[in-house]
């Protein structure tokens, strides 16, 4: 199967590369499924540096309908430098999403443990005071509305890394992703695309086709110095915006 290459390259060293991913790309294969991934790409791209000893990484690893940007390690000393700065929580991360409703408040920090919630989505996470400690800060950037209802712009600082973090905070916050198939929702657009197909429902009340967050800045230090990277939201998300 041809390799996936339709990604942008927004910087690149003789230790790193950083990419813009689409959605619904997938980052790495899963469930068994043969398609298209970032890393088949990225693999076919880094050829001649694979063959001279480069070991990808990918150290952000989004969802597949998450689009933005995605920093991947070429050697393990890289890797290393990396990993330790997210395990220390002193990289910076920036997400931009559209939910659902006007939030009452400009800004907003939600501190609340998750964990797997269990059931028929297993990957499914709840909040829940005995899971894993669990912070996003929340900034409105504008509130628009159209025919189709009230929505807002949210800039989303997470603070911690787990599985979903910002999907999760944000149903419990009372504004979920627009077009987010698992939360927001019972999880039947999630379990109907899994077998196949959407129904009608779903795709009206979904309204999108793929969830509304992009990741949009990601702040390392490296060599001594910060370095940062940033994305703009992709046209799909701005032209449901209207900006």
């Amino acid at each position: 199967m041809r390799a996936e290459c339709d990604f942008q390259v927004i910087d690149e060293s003789e230790d790193w590369i950083v990419v813009e991913k689409p959605a619904p790309l997938a980052v790495h294969p899963a469930n068994g499924k043969v398609e298209p991934t970032l890393l088949g790409g990225l693999e076919e791209l880094l050829l001649y540096e694979r063959t001279n000893g480069a070991r990808l990484s990918i150290l952000t690893r989004l969802d597949r309908e998450t689009s933005g940007v995605v920093l991947v390690a070429k050697n393990a000393a890289a890797a290393r430098h990396f990993s330790l700065q997210f395990q220390a929580r002193k990289v910076e991360k920036e997400y931009l999403a559209i939910v659902h409703g006007w939030p009452e408040w400009d800004e907003r920090r939600v501190e609340a443990s998750i964990t797997r919630g269990g059931g028929a989505i297993w990957l499914r996470q709840v909040v829940d005071p005995q899971g894993r400690e669990c912070v996003t800060a929340f900034r409105v950037e504008r509130r628009f509305s159209h025919a189709l209802g009230k929505f807002a712009l949210l800039r989303c600082a997470p603070e911690t890394g787990r599985m979903h973090q910002i999907r999760v905070h944000l149903e419990h916050a009372g504004h979920p992703l627009v077009g987010d198939k698992i939360y927001g929702t019972d999880g039947t657009p999630y379990l109907e695309q899994f077998s196949g197909a959407l129904s009608g429902e779903s795709v009206a009340r979904l309204i999108l086709p793929r969830h509304a967050l992009h990741a949009c800045l990601l702040a390392v230090e490296w060599a001594g110095h910060r370095v940062e990277w940033r994305s703009e939201l992709p046209g799909d998300l701005k032209s449901f915006a209207g900006g």
